[in-house]
């Protein structure tokens, strides 16, 4: 049976959540201008998978600049640094689909987009699959990406 292509899909935060998204995961470093936590619809905010703030600075979406910033941001995900938030988002792609919240405007040159293409080709790769990430980096999950609050049944 072939594998399924994953459903990971980029909105912004802004935007009302719709049946279907399943996980919303906010991945911006900084909290979003004018929202408060609970009138976000988010299941989590992970901040270790989003660009460094160096190179947040540097691209200062500036769309001349995506190429750069996109192939510098891949190469820090595949930092052992960022190996168990990118396991957890990765379990929950093979599970089913998975939404990607930004703050940004221009979806299609921002971190989120770039992200979503990373874990495309994480799961079409099937790496870190045989090897969870405790075993490879000492860390407690998920202890920074939580809202406080978790929705079920996604």
């Amino acid at each position: 049976m072939a594998q399924r292509e994953p459903t990971i899909v980029v909105k912004r935060v802004y935007d009302a959540a719709a049946r279907g998204d399943g996980p919303r995961i906010l991945v911006d470093r900084l909290w979003p201008r004018g929202l408060r936590k609970e009138d976000v619809h988010a299941d989590a905010w992970s901040k270790d998978l989003a660009p460094s703030t160096e190179l947040r600075r540097f691209y200062g979406h500036q769309p001349e600049l995506f190429g750069e910033f996109s192939s510098r941001y891949r190469a820090e995900l595949r930092r052992p640094e960022r190996a168990t938030a990118i396991d957890e988002v990765l379990e929950r792609v093979r599970r089913g689909p998975v939404t990607l919240l930004t703050a940004t405007r221009d979806l299609e040159h921002s971190g989120a987009a770039v992200l979503a293409g990373f874990l495309r080709d994480e799961v079409g790769r099937g790496s870190r699959s045989a090897s969870p990430a405790s075993s490879r980096q000492p860390s407690a999950r998920g202890a920074r990406n939580g809202l406080g609050r978790a929705r079920h049944g996604h």
